[in-house]
């Protein structure tokens, strides 16, 4: 399993962008915004994932972490196989992605190809169901409960994107919520994430 390949572009075709990594070429299935930050010729760092089935090895690369999870997070979701996971991505970013499953936003999904507003509102059920999960063991462990009213949902939304609980704690401490919009507040800690790393 290769956690990510590095190399030079040496081609982007539709959805795919390969990689030449010591001499060989790795092709990776991409999102719209992976893609656009990459160049021919130029060098790279994908995240990967690798699907593997008895009649394909296929590799789906990511320019950020954020992007891979929220990937994986999709796949989780009954009914999404990787290539319906990476068109929603392709179409809404994984910070838009969090927002919309912290707000109930079924909209937002289907805006995605393939996407109606059953699958929507499954997604939504079934991310929000995980995030909710992980928080109450994370709570009854003895991390604080999260905030009320926007707060609580950017922290359902750094949950989405795969931060752990103790992540989105240190994030938000640095975060002056009182007047900010969820996502604006999402924005800030993500801003911090970048400081950080």
């Amino acid at each position: 399993m290769f956690y990510y390949l590095e190399g030079s572009v040496a081609l982007i075709s539709g959805a795919l962008a390969v990689l030449d990594v010591g001499g060989a070429g790795y092709a990776c299935h991409a999102t719209a915004a992976t893609l656009a930050r990459l160049e021919s010729g130029k060098r790279a760092k994908l995240y990967t994932y690798c699907n593997i089935r008895e009649d394909a090895f296929d590799i789906f690369g990511f320019c950020t972490m954020e992007e891979k999870r929220c990937f994986e997070l999709l796949l989780s979701v009954s009914g999404i196989g990787p290539k319906a996971a990476l068109a929603i991505l392709s179409s809404c970013s994984p910070e838009k992605l969090a927002l919309a499953v912290a707000a109930d936003d079924v909209s937002a999904l289907t805006n995605s190809p393939g996407v109606g507003k059953k699958l929507a509102q499954r997604i939504i059920l079934e991310l929000k169901d995980k995030v909710t999960r992980e928080t109450d063991i994370i709570t009854r462990d003895g991390f604080a409960a999260p905030a009320k009213g926007g707060a609580r949902d950017a922290h359902a939304a750094l949950a989405v994107l795969g931060y752990t609980q103790a992540e989105i704690s240190g994030l938000l401490r640095h975060v002056n919520a009182e007047s900010m919009t969820t996502e604006e507040i999402v924005r800030a800690a993500l801003r911090q994430s970048l400081k950080k790393s």
